[in-house]
């Protein structure tokens, strides 16, 4: 019975939802922050379902040449 509820527990932290992880949200501009984005941000995504967000800045940073 033991060796069920690893494999549940196991199963349940593999398959979760849209959590891209960091690496993904800092290579789109991103950043991790747990709770709320703060002002002048949106949630993108999720870098660690549902605690840790992805929050990208609302205008593009322009570059100059």
């Amino acid at each position: 019975m033991g060796i069920l509820w690893f494999i549940l527990i196991f199963v349940s932290l593999t398959s979760h939802g849209d959590a891209h992880g960091p690496d993904n949200c800092n290579h789109e501009r991103g950043l991790c922050r747990v709770g709320n984005c703060v002002s002048g941000e949106y949630l993108a995504r999720y870098c660690f379902e549902p605690i840790i967000l992805c929050c990208k800045s609302l205008s593009p940073t322009t570059t100059k040449s």
